[in-house]
């Protein structure tokens, strides 16, 4: 007799969405907390992002995922570092340089097609940002999909099949241990090109616009 496989349980769509609701909340509750910790009310911080109060309103509430593009505007117009966008309202200020993330353990982020995972998080004021990200398999880029900011990135395919774009140059398909650097002022994208998990490890610089 073929002897049966013991699998481990298996993750539906529902729960996906379900998980994808809940990092979309835990985020918007905890940038709604550092903008009143600001001082800010909806009208200033839309000053200040360039964004409509009502995405700022929406992303409070967990209604809408923000973009990476979105995360360096608001933590810039609120003159802190990114990681007090992923930490939780009762983490003390950390002063350490240096910090590990051990496999799995980072804070969770859902954002506009991408879910990152934030490492090393209790370092404050970082220049760069790491991530491991699941990238979403979606329709080709167009150009109102791609975005830009301040800074340079590098990523790194861990698994899956993904799709870079950026602007001037021909859109490159990376595999399992390729690598690529690039301008972040450029405007760009990425997108999975098959139903198997992609996922890569991503490093973006950020400078706050205090320095």
């Amino acid at each position: 007799m073929a002897k049966t496989e013991k699998t481990g349980p298996v993750a539906t769509d529902d729960d996906w969405q379900a998980e994808r609701q809940q990092l979309r909340t835990d985020l918007g509750a905890r940038m709604k907390a550092v903008r009143q910790a600001c001082g800010f009310t909806l009208e200033v911080a839309a000053q200040r992002t360039g964004l409509a109060l009502s995405t700022i309103h929406k992303i409070e509430n967990g209604r809408v995922s923000p973009s990476y593009e979105n995360l360096v505007k608001i933590a810039r117009a609120y003159e802190i570092g990114m990681e007090r966008l992923f930490s939780a309202d009762h983490e003390p200020t950390q002063t350490t340089r240096l910090t590990v993330t051990k496999a799995g353990q980072g804070r969770k982020v859902r954002a506009k097609n991408f879910e990152y995972e934030i490492l090393c998080n209790a370092i404050a004021e970082k220049k760069i940002i790491p991530l491991v990200t699941r990238v979403e398999n979606r329709a080709p880029l167009m150009r109102d999909d791609l975005e830009s900011h301040d800074g340079e990135e590098v990523l790194y395919v861990l698994s899956g099949r993904v799709e870079l774009v950026v602007e001037h140059y021909e859109p490159v398909i990376m595999e399992p241990g390729d690598c690529a650097y690039f301008d972040s002022t450029i405007r760009h994208g990425l997108r999975a090109l098959d139903d198997d998990e992609a996922r890569v490890f991503w490093a973006c610089t950020y400078t706050d616009v205090a320095n």
